[in-house]
């Protein structure tokens, strides 16, 4: 743990305010939801709140799935980072953050397909060069909270039906998982 030097009081309503320095830095947006634990040595941590998280073990069986169908690596994120992949190293992967373009498509809540008539490639992953073949939101309760990817190996740049499919039933099902 980090110490920033920041100190801020707790009001009479027993609020505390999160610099925009640290918000920024750590891209906690309006309105995101917080976790809030304690130490037996007093110490209060405040950690963003993932849904995905909760559900690593179904994500991580999902990324499986997906890679054995679809025959690419697959991987999924919450709204920072990657939580599951399949078909690659997973030291390599495990926590990396997403890009801003990948925050971009979650935003929109609409999918990616790189197919022929895509210009424009996206780089989901934070400091790995690979493309993504195939990106849909994870939508729960109306609130994204992250995304199913496939992406590409060995110079493939267009996804296949099959992972179109694939990628957009994951994310759907992830969804319903956390809506119950």
């Amino acid at each position: 743990m980090k110490a920033t030097g920041i100190v801020r009081r707790i009001d009479d309503l027993g609020r505390v305010v999160i610099p925009k320095e640290i918000r920024r830095t750590m891209r906690i947006k309006d309105g995101a939801p917080l976790e809030i634990y304690t130490s037996n040595d007093g110490e209060v941590i405040f950690r963003k709140y993932s849904p995905i998280n909760e559900l690593s073990e179904n994500a991580a069986q999902a990324a499986e799935v997906m890679y054995k169908l679809g025959g690419a690596p697959a991987v999924i994120f919450d709204r920072d980072h990657v939580v599951a992949v399949a078909g690659v190293a997973r030291r390599e992967y495990n926590e990396r953050r997403v890009t801003p373009a990948l925050e971009e498509i979650m935003e929109s809540r609409r999918g990616f397909v790189a197919d022929k008539d895509n210009s424009t490639p996206v780089q989901p992953i934070e400091g790995i060069d690979q493309k993504a073949l195939a990106v849909f939101p994870i939508v729960a309760s109306g609130d994204v909270t992250g995304a199913v990817a496939y992406v590409s190996t060995d110079g493939n740049t267009t996804a296949t039906q099959a992972q179109h499919t694939l990628a957009q039933a994951t994310a759907m099902f992830l969804g319903k998982q956390i809506e119950e």
